[in-house]
């Protein structure tokens, strides 16, 4: 999911900075014979662009910190752990280079034209958010429950028991086979290397063996 809303983010911010530079180098713009600071109603088209990169920021946001104040509560759940050394110090870096990159890119479209400042605030608004989740490291943790793993860190990842039907571990995943051959899946090393065997052991009891299939368990 994240990388989906990763790319969305990208290709908006790409059409914010590509009307920015119209607007901020006054070039001529052919299809209405007019340039770029003239554009009709420029203005409402950066608010536009701004309050939508605002609010699928601020979707992922709210999921995020919602799946981590979930996961939180561990009295909730039958098996919750921090996630891996290697899992966090592996988001760790890639926030800090989403916040700079957001950074870079609020920076670049507001020299480029102080008009795109809606668009600004959002991309500046992501980079905060990255920053204060890799500040709060210590929060990434993965939980289990009578009926669902969560995976609560840089991705959410919640895994549902209702119809499944298998669960294998290729290659560094754990993959999770449901009726009507979907497939979900989240990688190991969310997962503590001492604690696997113990979190294996605990989705084990609680799904229905004569239903479920579990192959390559690594234990």
């Amino acid at each position: 999911m994240n990388r989906f809303i990763n790319a969305v983010l990208l290709f908006f911010t790409l059409i914010t900075a590509f009307a920015a530079i119209y607007v901020g180098f006054d070039l001529p713009f052919g299809i209405l014979k007019t340039t770029g600071s003239e554009i009709p109603y420029i203005d409402y088209v950066f608010h536009g662009l701004g309050l939508f990169l605002f609010l699928i920021i601020f979707r992922r946001s709210y999921q995020r910190w919602m799946a981590i104040r979930i996961v939180s509560r561990k009295e909730k759940f039958k098996w919750n752990q921090p996630v891996s050394k290697e899992r966090k110090v592996r988001i760790i870096i890639y926030n800090l280079l989403e916040f700079f990159v957001y950074v870079f890119a609020a920076c670049a479209i507001y020299w480029l034209t102080d008009r795109a400042w809606a668009p600004v605030v959002a991309l500046l608004f992501a980079a905060l958010d990255n920053l204060i989740l890799s500040a709060l490291n210590k929060t990434y943790r993965v939980g289990l429950t009578s009926k669902a793993i969560i995976v609560a860190d840089r991705e959410v990842v919640v895994l549902y028991f209702t119809g499944l039907r298998k669960v294998s571990v290729h290659q560094q995943t754990v993959y999770f086979d449901y009726i009507k051959d979907l497939q979900l899946s989240f990688p190991t090393n969310c997962l503590p290397a001492d604690q696997q065997s113990e979190f294996f052991d605990t989705l084990e009891q609680q799904v229905d063996r004569d239903k479920v299939y579990f192959s390559k368990t690594d234990k």
